[in-house]
This record gives C-alpha cells, structure tokens and sequence, in this order.
C-alpha cells in the first residue's frame, strides 16, 4: 500500500512508549500514536510483518524488531539495555493495546524494577469496543482474556468467576466459541451476553441475546471468522439455572476429575453441597452405566 503522508517527528524522551494500534480499521490510530512510533529509538513489535503494513500506510521509515511471546527472554533484557543506555523504545502489539493478552508485562515490570519511565500512549481496545456496544453494565468489568481449552478446565474457571459482580469480557477463537458458549449457558444459566466479531472491519458484527440463545444459534450457525469478544452480564441473585443445568455439569467436570474432586468443584461453582452433589453425579454414571 503506497503511503498517503510520511511522519516525520523530533526524538523521544528515553523511556518504555506503550503504544495502542487499530485493532482493525487502520484510522483508528492517534496522531501521538504516529508521531511516537515514528519518533522512538527501537520499536518492537509482535510480528514484523504485521506491524509493516501500518508503518507504511503512514509513511514511517521505522525498522520493528520482534518482540514476542517465543523471544521475549532473549529479545526482553536487550530493550532494557537500550532503555538503561538512554535509548526510547515504543512497544506496539499486533493489534489494539500492548499487554493485553500478550507478553509485554514482563517488559514492563523489568523496566520499573529498574527504575525506567513507563509511558503509556492510549488508543484502540478491542475489550473497551465491545463492552461499549454490548448494551452490558459498564460501570464494573472483569477481563478475563482466553479461557483454557479444555472443557472440565474452561468449565472450572466459569466457575471460578461465577460470582463477580461484573460484566465479563473474554477473548475466543472462532472454532471454539460455540463450546464456549454452550458452557457458559450451562453454568451461567441464562444471563444476558453479546458476541462482538471482526470489530472496526468491513464484516463487524454484534449480536447480543441471552447466553441461551445465543448458544443455539452458533451451536447450528458454520464457525464463525474472525477476532471474537465474548461479553457476558454480571449475576443476579436467583439460583443456579436449574437441576438439569447442575447435572450437566456435574457430567463434564467427571470427564475430566475423580468424581469427588468433581463434586467439589460443582458445589464451589454452584453453591450447593458437595455430599448431595457426589451422590447425584453416582446416580448420573449408574444411569449412563458407568
């Protein structure tokens, strides 16, 4: 893509720069955004190629150095020597804002340990987007970034934020989400949800409804493409959905644990008592002969 402008900007301050990026939509970067990337010593990023093609829609002539989950113990001390020699460095994510779901903590952490300015440069959240437009309270959130894979385990950390009194907001990957629905209706019972997909591009897409339907929806509809953000509404005060809701949970967790560590985890998620709860999973595998 031939560059529209180029972007010249004076040097910076040295320090750690934390720079937001579209999370889709390439106009949906700050002009101190630009002016930072543009600026700065070092810029790392996640994926070279990635970061290129916004680098030369806006005229940059940066060169980024990868800076990755799979690097970062080796590339991580090499930005704090820079850092420490007075050299600015701006660390950019793929998409959206650097720490969110990536390894740039550990960078940040380092720097403070060592007494390097941190400065943060705000933009675009694909969390922040679809909390927005979910039509979900936002007055309190929880990112809760990727669920485990495995069902006994995603079930269990559903569990474990079962009782937050806020919205939750969770990244997912397209081959999975209808799984990951059909486990949240399961032990969030019917709570109001919205599924945000592709946000900021030419496909965006948010569809909102109960966490029951919308489970029935993407359990028949083809995977879907794209980035997703899943926003589930906080609890209210009735019980847990419902006996049948309880059983099958209680059938998930024992694929995957001892049916007393099952039962455990069923009353901790659930509130209800783990002697009854062990008793009713026995009758669940004597009725499924095993």
């Amino acid at each position: 893509m031939v560059a529209q402008a180029e972007i010249i900007a004076r040097p910076l301050e040295a320090a750690l720069y934390l720079v937001a990026t579209p999370i889709g939509n390439l106009g949906d970067i700050t002009l101190r955004a630009l002016e930072t990337l543009a600026g700065a010593d070092i810029l790392a990023c996640e994926d070279t190629r990635v970061s290129r093609v916004l680098l030369e829609r806006y005229g940059i002539r940066q060169r980024p150095v990868p800076y990755h989950e799979h690097n970062a113990a080796e590339a991580g001390p090499r930005l704090i020597e820079a850092l420490e020699a007075g050299r600015s460095v701006a660390l950019i994510s793929d998409a959206g804002t650097p720490l969110v779901s990536d390894p740039g903590y550990r960078l940040v952490g380092q720097a403070l340990e060592r007494g390097i300015r941190v400065v943060p440069v705000p933009g675009a959240s694909a969390v922040l987007a679809a909390l927005t437009a979910s039509g979900l309270p936002s007055d309190a959130f929880l990112f809760a970034g990727f669920l485990p894979v495995k069902d006994g385990q995603r079930r269990a950390r559903l569990g474990e934020l079962r009782s937050v009194p806020a919205t939750l907001i969770f990244f997912e990957s397209p081959r999975r989400t209808a799984d990951t629905l059909k486990a949240m209706a399961e032990v969030y019972g019917d709570r109001k949800a919205a599924i945000a997909r592709e946000l900021t591009k030419a496909y965006e897409e948010m569809r909102a409804g109960s966490l029951t339907a919308l489970a029935a929806h993407y359990a028949q509809a083809p995977t879907p493409k794209g980035e997703i953000v899943i926003c589930v509404g906080p609890p209210e005060e009735e019980a847990f959905a419902d006996a049948q809701d309880v059983d099958r949970l209680l059938l998930s967790l024992a694929q995957e644990m001892p049916a007393s560590k099952a039962a455990a985890e069923a009353a901790r998620m659930t509130g209800g008592q783990k002697p009854a709860l062990y008793r009713r999973l026995l009758e669940l595998k004597d009725d499924k002969g095993g």
